[in-house]
């Protein structure tokens, strides 16, 4: 049986044996391998004997290439010394290398691991004021730190100038969709390829991480963290602003501004026109939309035609009114 037909569980135990065999060539001896995420990736925490806690995350998923890999853990590795906001701190192999290939018949292909430092702390319940000022302060301190950061040997990443940062369109190939549905994403696709246009014409491009939302950080002894730097690009700044500003498109603009006042005490806003920022923020829709479609996780396939719907729902309403938000129901 074919991996993306396997139940959730188990996915995991095929998962699971890819991570014993890296943690063997990150030289962690492991006393227990437990389950922390399977979702777009799978995550493990693995306790060593020496009583230390690491993350293993084997990219199931993800689209980072051997070279994206290398400037993804050689950025985390940077920002942890130059930059002074928390990350966890990358592995390398005892042969040195950023991350380990490990073949695996169940699911087809060999799949790429990597290694970080535990973040020992509580999850962020909610993106309140208190938390999105300070995510806004780390995003500009991120910014300014990767603007000149000079990438290593061996690394690149992926641009992200276009709504669907480069991926294949899987949106026009769902053939349950209706005329009228079909209108609306085509619409949207025009309007948000124009807004990047706009914004990217010339721009300079730097490494974002362009992931940046509740599931992605910490509070690890009073200190916001940021971890998960799989979907790191390059892209102009006002990115990772419209990326985190759509998730907080819930009817309470306070997070939102917040978000705006902790970033401005850091570094100078970047300034966009209002209209292309909500081609920006409406794109992150699309994105993921296009991203469940393609995805091997059996609990995430599932979900992904009435996602598609509160997709197109979300997005009618946005051509309508010009301001995206998350709040009209899909359809």
């Amino acid at each position: 049986m074919a991996y993306a037909d396997l139940s959730d569980e188990e996915q995991v135990e095929v998962v699971r044996a890819v991570a014993r065999t890296a943690a063997e060539q990150f030289g962690l001896e492991l006393v227990r391998l437990e389950l922390e995420a399977h979702a777009y990736n799978t995550t493990f925490a693995a306790d060593t004997t020496d009583g230390a806690r690491y993350a293993l995350r084997v990219n199931t998923n993800s689209h980072s290439t051997p070279s994206n890999i290398v400037a993804q853990q050689a950025w985390q590795r940077a920002i942890g010394v130059d930059a002074g906001v928390l990350v966890p701190e990358p592995l390398t192999t005892l042969a040195g290398e950023w991350y380990v290939r490990v073949g695996s018949e169940a699911f087809g292909r060999p799949l790429l691991v990597t290694a970080a430092s535990w973040l020992e702390g509580p999850d962020i319940a909610e993106m309140d004021v208190v938390v999105t000022h300070e995510l806004g302060r780390i995003m500009a301190m991120l910014h300014e730190q990767s603007r000149c950061w000079p990438f290593p040997p061996g690394a690149s990443l992926p641009r992200f100038d276009t709504p669907l940062f480069g991926d294949e369109d899987l949106l026009c190939s769902a053939d349950w969709l209706d005329a009228g549905q079909r209108t609306v994403l085509d619409q949207a696709k025009m309007e948000t390829g124009r807004a990047f246009a706009a914004v990217c014409h010339d721009a300079s491009l730097q490494p974002l991480h362009a992931d940046l939302h509740g599931g992605n950080l910490k509070w690890v002894k009073d200190r916001l963290a940021v971890f998960d730097f799989d979907d790191c690009g390059l892209g102009v700044p006002v990115l990772d602003l419209a990326i985190t500003t759509f998730y907080l498109r819930s009817g309470n603009p306070a997070p939102e501004q917040a978000l705006m006042a902790g970033y401005a005490s850091e570094a100078r806003l970047p300034e966009v026109d209002p209209r292309d920022f909500e081609g920006m923020v409406a794109a992150r829709q699309l994105l993921l939309a296009n991203s469940l479609l393609s995805s091997t996780t059996a609990e995430l396939r599932a979900e992904a035609q009435q996602y598609l719907r509160v997709t197109i729902g979300r997005l009618r309403h946005w051509l309508k009114t010009g301001t995206f938000t998350r709040e009209p129901p899909g359809g």
